[in-house]
C-alpha cells in the first residue's frame, strides 16, 4: 500500500493509526452493534479517518448514502483511494466544529468528538441533522487521567519542547469529554426517545510498554507532531518514551487498559 505524505499542517499519519487497528476497531464494532440499520437510508461519519470502518458502517446499515466527513488530507486521500468504487459511499472534507446536515437516518463519530471542545452545543448540531426516527451514536476516549496522557503533557512543559511551542502546551482534550451520566442527560434533553450509554475499559495486551509509546503516536501525539520541527518531535517521543519507562517500568507484555465512553440514542 502506497504510503501518504504527513504534512506538518496536517499531523495524521494513516498507518501509524492503523497500526493498532483491531483495538481501535474494538469499540466502532460495539458502538455499531448499538444501531439499527436503516434501510435505503441516509448516514454520515464523523472523523472517518481512512474509511475502512465507514465502509463497515455503510454495508452494516444497509444506508443507500453514506459521507465520511475528517480534516486530514492524508487520511481523506487513503479513504478516497481504497473505497472510491463502493456504491453510494464518498467522502468530505469538513470540520466536526463547523458540521452542519440534515434529514439523516444516522450521525456516527467513532473516536473524534473529544477533539471538539463544546459538547453541549455540538451534540444539539448533530441532533438537528436528523431526520425522524434519527440515531445519534458516538463514541469518545476518557483514559485522559493515564500516565500515557499525563506525561505527554509534563514532556510538553520541559525545555527545549514549551520554548518551540511559545509557552502554549496543546490542550488535555479530557477537559472536554464529559461524564456518561452526563452525556445521558444531554440526550433526554435533546429527545432522545431510547438511548444507551455506558463507559466501558478496554484491555489490550502490547509487546511491551514501547507499544504504548506507538499508539498515542497515532492519535495524542499529532497536534505535537504538527506544531513542533520534525527533529524536535523525534526528540519529544525520546524523552516521553523515558519518562513513561520510568513511571510504568519496562514490561513485556503491557496490559493497558483504556475507558472509553458508549453513546447510542434515537429521536421521535
Amino acid at each position: 500500500m502506497t504510503a501518504v505524505t504527513v504534512t506538518p499542517i496536517d499531523g495524521w499519519n494513516p498507518d501509524q493509526y492503523e497500526r493498532f487497528r483491531s483495538e481501535r476497531q474494538q469499540p466502532f464494532d460495539d458502538l455499531l452493534a448499538l444501531c439499527h440499520p436503516v434501510s435505503g437510508g441516509r448516514a454520515v461519519d464523523l472523523g472517518c479517518g481512512t474509511g475502512d470502518l465507514t465502509r463497515i458502517l455503510h454495508s452494516d446499515m444497509d444506508m443507500a448514502a453514506t459521507v465520511g466527513i475528517d480534516s486530514s488530507e492524508a487520511m481523506l486521500a487513503r479513504a478516497t483511494s481504497a473505497h472510491a468504487t463502493v456504491n453510494g459511499l464518498s467522502f468530505e472534507l469538513g470540520d466536526i466544529t463547523t458540521w452542519l446536515g440534515q434529514d439523516l437516518n444516522l450521525v456516527f463519530a467513532n473516536a473524534s468528538l473529544q477533539w471538539v471542545d463544546d459538547h453541549l452545543n455540538l451534540l444539539a448540531r448533530m441532533r438537528t441533522a436528523l431526520a425522524p426516527d434519527g440515531q445519534l451514536a458516538f463514541q469518545v476516549p476518557s483514559n485522559y487521567r493515564h500516565p500515557s496522557h499525563i506525561i505527554a503533557h509534563q514532556v510538553a512543559n520541559e525545555t527545549p519542547f514549551i520554548d518551540a511551542l511559545d509557552g502554549d502546551v496543546p490542550e488535555d482534550r479530557g477537559r472536554y469529554v464529559l461524564s456518561p451520566e452526563l452525556y445521558a442527560d444531554l440526550l433526554y434533553e435533546l429527545g432522545a426517545k431510547d438511548q444507551v450509554v455506558r463507559m466501558e475499559v478496554y484491555g489490550h495486551e502490547l509487546d511491551s510498554t514501547d507499544e504504548v509509546v506507538e499508539w498515542v503516536m497515532g492519535t495524542l501525539l499529532t497536534p505535537y507532531r504538527t506544531r513542533l520541527s520534525p527533529e524536535l518531535f523525534e526528540q519529544f517521543v525520546e524523552r516521553y518514551r523515558e519518562r513513561l519507562h520510568e513511571e510504568l517500568g519496562e514490561r513485556e507484555p503491557y496490559f493497558y487498559g483504556f475507558k472509553r465512553i458508549l453513546c447510542w440514542a434515537r429521536f421521535s
